[in-house]
């Protein structure tokens, strides 16, 4: 992997200094995990496209183009599997995910300020799939920060083929972060919340990425019920080691008050459905359906509520 674009775009836009740290810190990035080297042969081995032209505006994010050989294609994409986030459309290639992002970012985007012009800041992102669509907005960055090895190389498979300098995935977690960067008009962060540890401390921290004025939008597991509300799970969440704190959405509205924002308002509430996270040919392994419970939908394996899940938008005070 070169970083060198990464480096000259935080460079371009004035973060010198967090650019300087990061390239000292880059040969650490990615290539300790066991799988690294197999991932790698997989992204080189993607054979060329003929007039590769973007599509951001669809369900799947779509590289229009002519491919010599479609079975090497395919079978490069697929030795990046597990795919959690899509649908992506390679050439004659359709990556369907476990995730169906687009049905999320479809209850995102109507609520959204216009991200035209903008600096985006998306916060665990997987491989980078609700980036690419921002890109249909115009805005004038957007960066991803994503740990996860696999992520990374996944998106590196499609910029291959784009090679846009409007978005970069960063290889790091949240907690790499530098604090108070002010400098983002608009910070996602979706999927992330229930797996801090401190979440009162993720929302301050999201805050402090911000500009002035700039707007957050947060999706995150939630509960039914009024504030006060609070699920604190003992050991497994669906399944899941790392889910620590989920609120009713009114609760959480009263956290991102209490830490300073304004203009905080709930844009969606909705049960997860086993249409939108599931197994599929791309991602092969058990998905929601098997961490519910088989009489019971409603709960989940461990007698707790189903997976719901709330959009909320909020704004740091410009002043």
């Amino acid at each position: 992997m070169n970083w060198d674009r990464l480096f000259d775009f935080l460079r371009r836009h004035g973060l010198n200094h967090w650019a300087n740290e990061l390239q000292a810190q880059s040969d650490r990035w990615l290539v300790t995990h066991g799988d690294y080297r197999r991932w790698q042969r997989a992204l080189d081995g993607l054979p060329p496209l003929e007039n590769a032209q973007s599509r951001f505006d669809l369900p799947a994010v779509t590289v229009n183009g002519l491919c010599p050989d479609n079975e090497a294609l395919r079978g490069a994409l697929q030795g990046l599997m597990p795919w959690r986030k899509g649908p992506y459309q390679i050439a004659d290639v359709y990556i369907d995910s476990e995730w169906r992002s687009d049905l999320k970012w479809e209850r995102v985007l109507p609520h959204l300020a216009s991200l035209r012009g903008r600096r985006i800041l998306d916060i665990g992102c997987g491989n980078g799939y609700h980036c690419w669509r921002m890109l249909a907005q115009s805005p004038e960055i957007v960066l991803g920060i994503e740990p996860s090895v696999l992520f990374n190389l996944q998106f590196a498979a499609l910029q291959k083929y784009l090679l846009r300098d409007d978005i970069q995935l960063l290889p790091i977690g949240v907690e790499d972060m530098p604090a108070n960067l002010d400098c983002f008009d608009s910070v996602f962060s979706m999927g992330v919340l229930y797996h801090r540890k401190s979440p009162i401390d993720h929302l301050y921290q999201l805050k402090g990425f911000l500009a002035p004025g700039g707007e957050l939008c947060l999706e995150t597991l939630v509960i039914e019920g009024q504030a006060g509300r609070l699920l604190l799970p003992q050991a497994r969440y669906a399944r899941m080691r790392n889910v620590w704190f989920i609120p009713s959405s009114q609760e959480l509205v009263g956290w991102l008050q209490r830490c300073g924002f304004v203009n905080v308002r709930i844009v969606d509430e909705s049960v997860t459905s086993i249409e939108e996270q599931r197994a599929t040919e791309w991602m092969r392994f058990e998905s929601l359906e098997q961490s519910l419970d088989r009489g019971n939908p409603a709960l989940t394996v461990e007698g707790l509520p189903a997976p719901r899940r709330a959009v909320v938008l909020a704004e740091r005070p410009a002043g």
